[in-house]
C-alpha cells in the first residue's frame, strides 16, 4: 500500500463517540432535535464565563501582528507565568512557567507527554473503561497500550492488578480523574498505595516508570476531593485542557506540567518540546493563550451539572437501572439491561436514546451517558428511558 496503513486504519474505523454523534445530528435534522435524546458527546452545555468574551474583545484591539502572530514555540511567557502562579495559589507549589508547555488542547498534551516518554516496544498502562483515543496516542507513540481492569466494586484503581501489568517494558501509567467514563474520582489512598508500587517496580527494573495524570475534568467534582496527583508521585506528568473547565472545547488550549520535583526533570522538559517539534504541536492557539492570561482563575460553574446530575440520576433510579453514582466530570455509566452493551445500544436507538456503549472503553456491559447537555433534555428523555426498560420486561 503506498499510504501509511496504520493512519489509514484509524481513518476508516472511527471513534464510536463521534459515530454516534453524527448519526444524532442527522436523526436531530430529520425529526427535530427536541425528539433525539442525544447523550453521546462530552460537549459542555454551559456556556463560556463572560470574562472568556471579554478577554477577547480586549485581544481584538490589539494589532493584528501581536493578535494573530506567532508566539514562542511553548507559548507566551505571560501566559505560562499565568498558569503557573495559579497552581502555585491552589497547590501550594513553585512551579516556574518553564515547566509549562502550552498545547493544543488535551489529545495534543497526552500525545507530546507519549512521544516524549515512549520508544518502540514500550508499554503503557491504561486503566479501564478509559478513554478509547488513549490506545490511538499509545500506538502513535510506538508503544503497546496495556489494559487493566479497575476494581468493579468502586472503579477506583486495582493496584493489585496494576502491579501485576507491569513489566520491564513499562514505561508509564495513565489515569485520568475525574474519570471518563465513569465519572470517578481516585481518592487520595487508592493514589498513594499506586504511587507506592510505582516507586518499588521503579527500583526493581532500575528505570523510572511514570504516571501521566490526564486532567481536564479537575474542576468538575461534587463535594470530593481530587488530589493534586504531583505531590502523591514525584514522577508524574500532568496533561490538562481547558476545554471543560472554561466550556472551550473548540478552541483547543491546554499544557503540559513536568513539576520541577519531577527527577528527571531536566531532560523532560526538552523532551516534550522536541515531542511539539517533531509532530508540529507548537504555538498553541493565540488568541486563547491570551484568554488564559486573564482568565486562568476564572471558577467553573457546575450547577448545571450537578442539576443534570440530580434529575438523571433520580429518574434513571426510580426505572430501576444500575449506575455508578459520579463523584466528578458529566459522565453516568449506566450497566446495559443485557450482557451485549452494542445490542442495548441498537435497542435504545430505537427510542431515539443515544448513549455510548461500553465495549470502545474497554469493557462490555455498559453504557456511557453524558449529561452535559441541556436540562430538558434530561427530563424529556424519561419516558423513552422507561420504554426501554419496559421493551425488557
Amino acid at each position: 500500500m503506498s499510504i501509511n496503513e496504520q493512519s489509514y486504519a484509524y481513518g476508516a474505523s472511527k471513534s464510536s463517540i463521534r459515530e454516534i454523534a453524527a448519526y444524532g445530528a442527522a436523526r436531530k435534522a430529520q425529526i427535530g432535535a427536541e425528539n433525539v435524546y442525544d447523550f453521546s458527546l462530552g460537549n459542555p452545555s454551559v456556556p463560556a464565563p463572560d470574562a472568556v468574551r471579554d478577554s477577547i474583545a480586549h485581544a481584538l484591539t490589539l494589532p493584528a501582528t501581536a493578535l494573530h502572530g506567532y508566539t514562542p514555540a511553548n507559548g507566551l511567557p505571560a501566559a505560562r507565568e499565568a498558569v503557573a502562579k495559579s497552581l502555585n495559589r491552589r497547590f501550594d507549589t513553585a512551579y516556574d512557567p518553564s515547566d509549562l508547555y502550552l498545547t493544543c488542547g488535551a489529545a495534543a498534551s497526552i500525545s507530546i507527554v507519549l512521544n516524549a516518554l515512549c520508544n518502540d516496544g514500550d508499554q503503557v498502562i491504561v486503566i479501564a473503561p478509559y478513554f478509547p483515543e488513549y490506545a490511538v496516542f499509545i500506538q502513535n507513540a510506538g508503544a503497546e497500550c496495556v489494559e487493566v481492569m479497575a476494581d468493579e466494586t468502586n472503579f477506583q484503581i486495582d493496584v493489585a492488578a496494576v502491579e501485576a501489568a507491569i513489566t520491564s517494558s513499562t514505561k508509564a501509567v495513565m489515569i485520568d480523574s475525574p474519570n471518563n467514563p465513569v465519572g470517578a474520582v481516585y481518592a487520595r489512598k487508592n493514589l498513594e498505595a499506586l504511587a507506592k508500587v510505582l516507586s518499588t517496580k521503579s527500583i526493581e527494573f532500575g528505570q523510572p516508570i511514570y504516571l501521566i495524570s490526564d486532567e481536564p475534568y479537575r474542576e468538575i467534582a461534587y463535594g470530593v476531593e481530587v488530589p493534586w496527583v504531583p505531590d502523591i508521585y514525584d514522577r508524574t506528568i500532568v496533561c490538562y485542557s481547558y476545554s471543560k473547565s472554561l466550556s472551550l472545547p473548540g478552541e483547543r488550549i491546554g499544557w503540559v506540567l513536568v513539576p520541577g520535583t519531577n527527577p528527571e526533570h531536566d531532560v523532560l522538559v526538552p523532551a516534550v518540546a522536541g515531542a511539539g517539534r517533531k509532530m508540529g504541536f507548537v504555538c498553541a492557539p493565540a488568541l486563547f493563550q491570551r484568554v488564559l492570561i486573564d482568565c486562568v482563575d476564572e471558577p467553573t460553574n457546575i450547577d448545571a451539572y450537578a442539576r443534570n446530575r440530580k434529575a438523571l440520576t433520580e429518574g434513571l433510579s426510580r426505572i430501576g437501572y444500575e449506575f455508578v453514582e459520579p463523584q466528578g466530570a458529566f459522565y453516568l455509566w449506566m450497566r446495559a439491561l443485557e450482557p451485549d452493551a452494542n445490542a442495548f445500544f441498537e435497542r435504545a436507538k430505537s427510542f431515539e436514546l443515544l448513549p455510548v456503549p461500553s465495549d470502545s472503553f474497554g469493557c462490555t456491559g455498559w453504557v456511557r451517558v453524558g449529561y452535559c447537555v441541556s436540562y430538558d433534555t434530561i427530563v424529556n428523555s424519561m419516558p423513552a428511558w422507561q420504554a426501554l426498560w419496559d421493551s425488557y420486561q
